[in-house]
């Protein structure tokens, strides 16, 4: 423990709020920077809230002087890949150009510390069902994912020519919500499965999309490694103490180590929910891999790290919960 300030950039989204409200239990002092585009200032439970962008450096550097910042865990960023094909611009501005401003401020202010929150986007189109390695070679097919492998380059770059010491990891496909039912997923127009899903069974959507049931996996749809948000939020941490300690830099996938199918999914949504939910079958979409599930070895190595919600039963009895807060409150206010 320090009595040093940590930043949290994109603290008031969906992952960095579920990270901010750990920080916050074990009485970390926590500074969250947000232009809530995405965001919401009522998820950010602990620390300082202050609105702005991660791209503004005068803005950064009189938070990280005014606060004694020694770490920044860097979440803030445009996640949506469809979006990214569209409009790539707005992607390399938000996710590149503003990692690589914030990058700068820490360099002159000596931070030592700095956790990346990237993607395996960055792996690109995997065409294996063997898990994917830290090693593998690196080819996002959208600017997404480059837009984040870009960050990762800048910032190996940056950890070799100063003190920086940093830690990058490479999320899966994160869902779920806070059991404690305070925060959660509440992305408009989220497009994650089991968000889409949670919303289809609560009469919120009609329908539900499966893209692809023609894959090469024991049933046909796609194949994913589901990690629990709180599970992600816990690496964030422990990736913050590894680097306290002296830990050197590195990058580490985030996930489970094995994955579902699209079908055990809604299977499962209908066994927790307790009745069917209804699924429309469309054909595949260009650019998606068969099966996508992390190589764990390094992280368990790395981090003391041990997850607790690795049952896709309870991921989706959370992201149910969460989404039946949010419709009593739409009622509340309505």
């Amino acid at each position: 423990m320090t009595n040093k300030t940590i930043l949290v950039t994109g603290g008031a989204g969906y992952i960095g709020s579920h990270v901010v409200k750990l920080l916050g239990e074990r009485n970390e002092k926590i500074v969250v920077l947000d232009d809530l585009s995405t965001g919401y200032a009522d998820a950010v439970l602990h620390g300082e809230l202050v609105v702005g962008k991660t791209g503004d450096m005068d803005l950064v550097e009189n938070l990280v002087k005014q606060h004694d910042i020694d770490a920044v865990i860097h979440f803030a960023a445009h996640a949506v890949v469809p979006e990214s094909v569209e409009n790539p611009l707005k992607y390399y501005a938000n996710n590149t150009c503003s990692t690589r401003n914030l990058l700068e401020v820490c360099q002159n202010n000596k931070i030592k510390h700095f956790i990346f929150s990237s993607t395996a986007a960055a792996y690109g189109n995997i065409n294996s069902d063997k898990p994917c390695d830290e090693s593998l070679q690196t080819a996002p097919i959208n600017p997404y994912g480059t837009s984040k492998l870009m960050s990762e380059a800048m910032l190996a770059d940056v950890s070799k020519a100063t003190e920086l010491k940093h830690v990058i990891l490479r999320y899966f496909n994160v869902a779920g919500s806070d059991p404690d039912g305070r925060i959660g997923q509440s992305t408009k127009n989220a497009t994650l499965l089991i968000k889409v899903a949670a919303e289809v069974a609560l009469k919120k959507r009609e329908q539900l999309y499966v893209f692809g049931t023609d894959y090469p996996t024991p049933d046909g749809t796609g194949v994913r490694d589901y990690i629990h948000v709180s599970d992600l939020a816990t690496a964030h941490l422990a990736s913050l103490d590894y680097l306290r300690n002296g830990g050197e830099s590195t990058l580490m996938n985030c996930g489970y180590g094995h994955g579902f199918s699209v079908k055990e999914v809604i299977d499962s949504v209908n066994r927790v929910h307790g009745s069917p939910i209804k699924v429309v079958e469309q054909p595949r979409r260009a650019g998606d891999p068969a099966s996508l599930v992390a190589a764990v070895e390094k992280i368990h190595n790395t981090l003391d790290w041990t997850p607790q919600y690795d049952d896709l039963d309870k991921i989706v009895e959370t992201s149910l919960n969460w989404e039946k807060i949010l419709l009593e409150r739409q009622h509340n206010q309505s």
